[in-house]
């Protein structure tokens, strides 16, 4: 194949592996979580979703779910024209997504969800 025709599929080829949700990434998600500080005990569940991923875990505290039941914590989305990763999480109170920042890597924000210093996320 000539350079450039390879170089007419590298960009076709980049932008398959930079599409959200994949395999690779939700299982690297779920290992991860389990290195989590808070709420250790309550199984996390990943969902992906368009461009990213869904957390979700039960309400154990029952301050948001008096029942019990599962509650979203976190959305882990990929934007592909800044190219880095956006955190949002849930206000409970509004039912709205609030961004919490971007990373540069999935590690990183990966770090932050899991030590969650303000305790705005596993509630």
């Amino acid at each position: 194949m000539s350079l450039a025709a390879a170089s007419a599929q590298a960009p076709a080829s980049r932008a398959l592996l930079a599409r959200q949700p994949n395999e690779f990434d939700l299982a690297r998600i779920e290992r991860l979580l389990v290195r989590r500080r808070r709420y250790r005990y309550v199984e996390p569940v990943v969902v992906p979703i368009e461009d990213g991923y869904l957390v979700r875990a039960p309400c154990c505290s029952r301050t948001v779910d008096p029942e019990g039941g599962e509650i979203d914590i976190a959305r882990l989305l990929w934007d592909e024209r800044a190219r880095e990763w956006r955190l949002y999480r849930r206000d409970h109170g509004t039912h709205s997504w609030i961004e919490d920042g971007p990373f540069a890597r999935l590690g990183e924000l990966m770090g932050w969800l899991n030590a969650d210093p303000a305790r705005v996320f596993w509630q």
